[in-house]
């Protein structure tokens, strides 16, 4: 009998690649149907995404909210349909704009401080945020007019490099000048970075839109420590890659360490009495067996546990 793969995958998603395809290879090289993610990255992004194989895909709800951080370079100069380099240009801006932003970048310095911090931000609308019942980027696909309302994120670092001065073929064949801007973006969970260089474009009045991107960070987990997407297409990933679901909730949350009897009764669904000096109150706190299973995560209040999510002992499979 072998046990079914059960813990958190870090993979380094290449160009081109959905996050639905990184999905299927791992499904496949992990032997089990039970594999999903925590956040797709679009295919033109490349960088960590993190998947769940077995109980452990339990905890991917707890890793969605996670702050990211990303590389990107944002083109001023061109606004595209899609936020990015896959769309049709939409908008070029006057070279005589461009030449004066290369001449004194205070502007768009400025800019980027306006928008870091909280902010409100409209999702691209080449996303796939659902309106009535259907998603964006069919709606713009099928020729609709789709704007998507504002909501609120966080900008917690938005760091720039300096401008550099290009020129590009435009879609009618002639020369277009834009600048092209490296920036590194720390923020919080349903922010677009394609929203955001298109709004800086739109600050400076001269269109924006995103190039490259790659997302280096997810929390406290890093693309250095994530398996390539080669590897897993050829079948050189398998369990031992996986990180234990007791390790990862471990670097997220308080822990408790459970002896035999509370580890039942947890996983019974049982509310449990702690000393509340050493676990005090928590919106989520990961209880362990004594074998270093992870249990469960529980919130505490009062010295009083309450079942929020529960990880069953995995199965085994023949």
């Amino acid at each position: 009998m072998e046990h079914v793969p059960n813990g958190i995958l870090l993979v380094d998603k290449a160009e081109g690649w959905t996050s639905h395809d990184v999905v299927a290879k791992a499904r496949r090289a992990l032997g089990t149907r039970k594999v999903g993610h925590a956040g797709t990255l679009d295919p033109m992004a490349t960088g960590l995404l993190l998947l769940g194989a077995g109980p452990a895909t339990r905890l991917l709800t707890h890793l969605v909210g996670l702050d990211k951080t990303y590389t990107a370079t944002i083109r001023l100069g061109q606004a595209t349909v899609t936020d990015d380099r896959e769309g049709d240009p939409i908008a070029t801006a006057e070279p005589g704009r461009i030449r004066a932003l290369a001449a004194d970048p205070a502007p768009v310095a400025a800019a980027v401080a306006a928008l870091t911090g909280p902010i409100q931000q409209a999702p691209s609308a080449v996303s796939a945020i659902k309106v009535d019942g259907r998603r964006a980027y069919d709606r713009v696909r099928a020729g609709e007019s789709v704007e998507l309302k504002k909501r609120s994120v966080t900008i917690r670092a938005f760091e720039t490099g300096e401008l550099r001065a290009e020129t590009v073929i435009g879609s009618d064949g002639e020369t277009v000048e834009i600048l092209d801007l490296d920036a590194t973006v720390r923020c919080s969970s349903g922010t677009y970075v394609r929203a955001l260089a298109r709004d800086l474009g739109a600050e400076l009045g001269v269109g924006g839109h995103l190039t490259a991107l790659r997302r280096t960070e997810v929390g406290p987990f890093d693309v250095t420590d994530a398996v390539t997407n080669s590897a897993l297409a050829d079948g050189a990933v398998d369990a031992a890659a996986l990180l234990e679901p007791a390790a990862v909730a471990s670097r997220l949350f308080p822990t408790i360490a459970l002896d035999a009897q509370q580890e039942i009764d947890l996983g019974h669904g049982k509310r449990l009495r702690v000393d509340p000096e050493l676990h005090p109150d928590a919106e989520l706190s990961a209880a362990i067996a004594p074998n270093g299973r992870l249990v469960g995560l529980v919130e505490v209040v009062r010295g009083r546990t309450r079942v929020v999510t529960n990880f069953p002992v995995p199965e085994s499979a023949a």
